[in-house]
């Protein structure tokens, strides 16, 4: 396999006075499961369609392995990538569409039978070598966009959301199916996507780019627990982080509408002298109803009241509002918790789990050792 290295990659289309891509710089190491996450119109395309050479690079460089690749052409540089459309031949049979690739490059036929037949095997695909693409599923049709890449025996695995048009469900299935071939093959992969889910499960690391800029990489867990911004904070969970805004009254208080709370130990050492506006940020399983919270080290109870109730089965999701902030807040509890639209309720906030972000930078303010 290769290790895939951007250095300052940049890229402004003809027209556009703001850069699609601005200084991109990331390294991804051999065998590594990168994925590429923002919203749509970041730049993660572009940026995938630049490694693969479907895209001219504007500046910056690119390298596989060490080798320079910024004029080397796409054929040449050892890349497999599999599309959002399937774009399979509709009058090939399966097997046909797997060797394409094979046959035009001039491979013998005995070594692509083997190559086809492998990939088939390990793609679930050999009952359906003799149909024809009309004939398949929109996962099985994946799967074989999926094949014709394996077979090529590439250097990297690009992927360019392959999984939006497949339904909720044949999503699933198909991201553990892809899964589960990066650990048998252990390949080099770089993959797009603005699902925030595909990220968290499928990825060794992420990549979280917005406005054409990376603003966090790191592996899932991380980026979640530790957003480096409010867009992070923002992008990642569903319901996503709580931002409210609040205000530091002094050294040991933090206000939050009409409510104080004072600060963990923790935090007061790292404070230095920032006072005034603040975002507190706080996801929504990180907040409890009184009387269902597990013990914390630094936890306050805030009083709110109930704006709509969601039971979705397994759990359920309060959106409610604090006492003096005209602000929702999600917050998620188990499938027991009963409270209704209107409720008066007390809540618990493990503050522990908070992060503090500077509201004109929108960085976030360093305060427990993990976020250091």
């Amino acid at each position: 396999m290769a290790v895939v290295t951007l250095r300052k990659l940049t890229k402004t289309f003809e027209g556009s006075s703001e850069p699609a891509v601005a200084d991109a710089s990331f390294q991804v190491e051999d065998g590594e499961f990168m994925v590429l996450l923002g919203p749509s119109g970041c730049g993660k395309s572009t940026i995938l369609r630049m490694i693969a050479g479907l895209e001219t690079i504007g500046s910056g460089e690119l390298s596989i392995d060490g080798r320079l690749m910024n004029h080397v052409p796409a054929k040449d540089r050892d890349i497999a990538m599999v599309f959002q459309s399937y774009a399979l031949y509709p009058h090939m049979k399966v097997r046909d569409n797997l060797a394409f690739g094979l046959k035009r490059r001039g491979f013998p036929k005995e070594e692509i039978r083997r190559r086809v037949e492998q990939a088939a095997e390990a793609l679930g695909l050999t009952p359906l070598l003799d149909r024809r693409p009309h004939a398949l599923s929109g996962g099985q049709r994946q799967r074989v966009a999926v094949g014709r890449a394996i077979v090529r025996d590439p250097k990297v695995f690009l992927f360019d959301e392959p999984l939006s048009n497949l339904d909720a469900s044949l999503r699933v299935s198909t991201r553990n199916e892809l899964v589960n071939l990066h650990q048998r093959l252990g390949a080099t992969t770089i993959y797009v996507t603005h699902d925030q889910v595909e990220a968290m499960t499928m990825g060794s690391r992420i990549c979280i780019i917005n406005q054409g800029r990376i603003v966090q990489i790191g592996r899932p867990m991380d980026v979640y627990r530790s957003p480096a911004n409010t867009f992070v904070a923002g992008f990642l969970g569903s319901p996503p982080m709580n931002l409210l805004p609040a205000s530091l009254q002094e050294a040991t208080t933090l206000r939050l509408g009409s409510q104080s709370i004072a600060l963990p130990a923790t935090w007061k050492a790292r404070m230095g002298e920032q006072r005034g506006g603040i975002v507190f940020g706080i996801r929504p399983e990180d907040l409890f109803l009184a009387g269902h919270a597990p013990p914390a080290k630094s936890a306050v109870q805030l009083e709110a009241t109930v704006e709509a109730v969601e039971a979705l089965g397994a759990e359920t999701v309060f959106i409610f509002k604090l006492d003096g902030l005209d602000k929702a807040v999600f917050m998620k509890a188990d499938r027991f918790a009963a409270a209704r639209r209107g409720d008066r309720i007390s809540v618990v906030a493990d503050l522990d789990a908070a992060r503090l972000f500077d509201p004109d930078s929108t960085q976030v303010i360093p305060l427990n050792p993990e976020t250091i």
